[in-house]
């Protein structure tokens, strides 16, 4: 690979902007790594000013300017109006992000969510090309502090028409979710989320629990750490139900802290096998990634291709 050819990435987080560039050995071959704060709270222009010393330390090092860079950000672009949507770093949203950072930095810019970057990188780099190197669907979810999803096909992010292609945590799930930052009520994420599993917990408890406390108080038998696990795996087979009912991917990878929890891959699949269209037979590979926190920038690196 030359020089020309090395992938180029960013993750763009609400407190850090991570850079990296890639060799042609990929995750073994990392020849830059680094961080810079965003800074959101001090406004869009000047996250937009982090991201320009971010690749400015990223030429130092390599010696050249790229052509091409992708970025991984907690929202999307709008396909059509060119402007960012449904970012958590709110100062983001409607600003034509694509556009003024190509401006800026001098090169062609790829966008896309964090959730399509975390697909990708499993995809390209990850847990997907080590054990099901033949797959040319695949889905990725994360679970933690929020629910998203990602869809890869034949190596390449699936973006959509509206930009949302893969938005899994905002899809209907259950009423007793409650209403939802997007407007709407019952998502998934308000179910599966880690914050909304909490509140679950304290909600039948009365008391305030961490997602790490109430697993190590279901694993002694407490009986609303019990409740709380039972409703993350019934309402898990449910939901990715429908991603297998409409997509049939090849693989589907969990990342996020709530995806740690083993009983997803027991129990979640169990109930998946009562809600998918398929006579209750599940085949489908449903794994941990590989890559874990850096599947991010990784796969940001990767739209490039």
């Amino acid at each position: 690979m030359t020089k020309e050819n090395q992938l180029w990435g960013i993750d763009l987080g609400g407190t850090k902007a991570e850079g990296v560039v890639l060799g042609a050995g990929g995750f073994q071959e990392i020849l830059f790594r680094d961080r810079v704060p965003t800074g959101a709270e001090n406004g869009y222009q000047h996250i937009l000013g982090q991201i320009k010393k971010l690749v400015d330390m990223m030429e130092q090092k390599m010696g050249y300017r790229t052509t091409r860079l992708g970025i991984g950000t907690p929202g999307t672009l709008d396909p059509k109006l060119g402007t960012m949507k449904g970012c958590n770093s709110e100062c983001m949203n409607l600003q034509p992000m694509k556009s003024d950072l190509e401006k800026l930095l001098g090169m062609e810019v790829f966008i896309a969510n964090d959730a399509n970057c975390f697909a990708l990188a499993e995809s390209r780099m990850g847990v997907v090309k080590e054990k099901y190197p033949k797959a040319n669907v695949v889905f990725g979810v994360i679970m933690g502090t929020g629910v998203g999803g990602g869809l890869v096909v034949d190596g390449k992010v699936i973006n959509g028409l509206h930009g949302i292609g893969g938005e899994w945590g905002h899809n209907f799930l259950d009423t007793s979710g409650g209403s939802c930052y997007c407007g709407k009520s019952g998502c998934v994420e308000k179910v599966l989320a880690g914050p909304s599993l909490e509140k679950y917990y304290t909600s039948i408890s009365g008391q305030p629990k961490g997602m790490k406390e109430i697993y190590e108080l279901y694993k002694s038998g407490d009986v609303h750490a019990t409740q709380t696990i039972q409703r993350m795996t019934h309402f898990f087979g449910m939901a990715i139900s429908v991603i297998i009912n409409i997509i049939d991917p090849d693989v589907i990878v969990i990342g996020g802290g709530v995806g740690n929890i083993p009983e997803i891959y027991t129990d979640g699949i169990e109930s998946l096998k009562k809600y998918i269209f398929n006579n209750g037979v599940v085949e489908t590979p449903i794994v941990k990634p590989s890559l874990g926190d850096s599947a991010g920038v990784f796969g940001a690196a990767y739209l490039t291709v």
